[in-house]
């Protein structure tokens, strides 16, 4: 429900953007179901890759100085044992920019293979919690 300071920008079932009281926030719940079967696979491949909060900040910001470091730059994480949070000033142009990492996200989670990958190949690169 929307009040007065919020509004929604994006919701899916593990990631949404919302903007309230002069700033955006993109949510990552980690443990629901699909990240949390990602996350087993990932931790399979590299031990180091126990993917909690902490684990899918660091591996989202790899992925993100790598492949969009536009957002990188304008945002920053909060994470916890269970859940992955991302501020943004609310600005137009970083609203389309947390809406772009949330679709990326969303599209990392569902095309895990991606991630498969990026962790055997360059696990070693990703500095882990």
């Amino acid at each position: 429900m929307e009040t007065m300071n919020e509004r929604e920008i994006l919701v899916h079932e593990y990631v949404y953007v919302r903007a309230w009281d002069g700033g955006i926030v993109l949510g990552f719940e980690c443990e629901a179901e699909k990240p949390l079967a990602v996350g087993r696979k990932l931790g399979e491949i590299d031990e180091n890759a126990c993917m909690n909060g902490y684990n899918w900040d660091a591996l989202l910001s790899y992925y993100l100085s790598e492949h969009a470091p536009d957002i990188l730059e304008c945002m920053e994480s909060d994470p916890e044992a269970g859940s992955y949070v991302a501020y943004f000033e609310d600005t137009p142009e970083n609203e389309r920019k947390a809406r772009r990492f949330a679709e990326m996200i969303l599209a990392l989670v569902e095309g895990e293979e991606i991630l498969c990958r990026l962790v055997r190949e360059r696990g070693d690169e990703i500095e882990w919690d």
